[in-house]
């Protein structure tokens, strides 16, 4: 099968690899259909990313349809699917608990093994959702979304708070659309005029512009001098999550739905002041990917707007390669695969 392999940071190339062969008991053989490209895939590119192994198949935001059932597998021969990349290991104190998002011995898919861009890959059952109606170009889509609905689900919200997405990439533009889609009075605060003039002019958010003046006084003239109740941070900055605690209104939240590979100091005194909660938000679960899939389908999220580049595989090492250069005019890139 064709498979996009990065052999080493800034060497991407399609290449001939071995098909994966027959699917064991509780898992099937999937083809794929379509890719996203996520920022953590540009960062392997480039080498910064600090758990990864070399060479590695990326890709962890995929669709396909069964091709073949391992034993105990249920789902029908032909069955479109949606691919939870995270693979769990079903026994340590998260999974027993109800979350394998934060598996102690979790994998993810392109991350921690070989991932989607290719023709074929194994996935356990229990990772296949059927897309129920879901276009397969629409189901690759579910998985990024998750991740911003599953930080606003862990934000524990209530309809009409006062909220504040920092980030206006594409996890940052998901997050701002499930908050709206659970009632929250929802702003964006970016760097980047581009990105915030697409919130806004085609999304429909209001846009805090931190290039044009200091993001401290941009959020006190929009929250009444009061800041939010919720803020989320979904910069990966370690400077713009350190910031995020003196943006959030006494008795408010603070969501990371970012990591960051730095350590994060704040003022207690304040913390404690404005009795904030902090939440730490990490991968999604089936839950909030049938969320998002039910919130594609009565048009609640406008995906034509969000993807907006398109590739091959065949094309994918030249096309990811300028893009995480070329960031103009890009929210999501896909490739499509079958």
């Amino acid at each position: 099968m064709k498979a996009v392999v990065c052999r080493s940071p800034g060497d991407l190339v399609l290449e001939d690899r071995a098909e994966p062969g027959a699917p064991p008991p509780g898992w099937a053989r999937i083809a794929v259909s379509h890719v996203g490209i996520c920022g953590t895939d540009y960062h392997i590119f480039e080498g910064k990313h600090p758990f990864l192994a070399y060479p590695r198949i990326m890709g962890h935001e995929v669709s396909g349809t069964v091709v073949e059932r391992g034993e105990g597998v249920e789902l029908a021969i032909g069955e479109p699917v949606i691919i939870n990349p995270y693979l769990a290991c079903g026994k340590c104190v998260a999974c027993r608990h109800g979350k394998p998002n934060c598996c102690v011995q979790i994998e993810v898919l392109g991350v921690h093994r070989d991932g989607a861009m290719c023709d074929e890959i194994l996935v356990p059952a229990q990772n296949l959702y059927p897309a129920n109606g879901l276009s397969l170009a629409d189901a690759a889509a579910v998985e990024f979304l998750a991740i911003g609905a599953h930080a606003v689900r862990r934000s524990l919200s209530a309809p009409g708070q006062r909220t504040l997405v920092i980030g206006a990439g594409p996890i940052g533009l998901g997050t701002a659309l499930f908050a709206r889609i659970a009632g929250l009075d929802v702003s964006l605060l970016d760097m980047s005029t581009e990105r915030l003039d697409f919130a806004e002019s085609e999304l429909g958010f209001a846009a805090l512009d931190g290039s044009k003046a200091p993001a401290a006084d941009l959020v006190r003239q929009a929250s009444d001098g009061e800041g939010f109740d919720l803020v989320f941070d979904a910069t990966g900055n370690t400077q713009s999550v350190q910031s995020a605690f003196t943006h959030v209104a006494h008795g408010g939240a603070l969501v990371l739905v970012s990591v960051v590979q730095d350590d994060i100091t704040f003022s207690d005194p304040e913390f404690h002041k404005r009795e904030m909660t902090l939440v730490g938000s990490r991968n999604a679960l089936r839950a909030d990917f049938d969320h998002v899939a039910a919130s594609i389908r009565n048009g609640a999220v406008p995906l034509e707007k969000l993807v907006t580049h398109r590739t091959t595989l065949a094309d994918t090492p030249r096309d990811l390669a300028r893009w995480a250069h070329e960031k103009s005019g890009l929210i999501k890139a896909v490739i499509e695969v079958g």
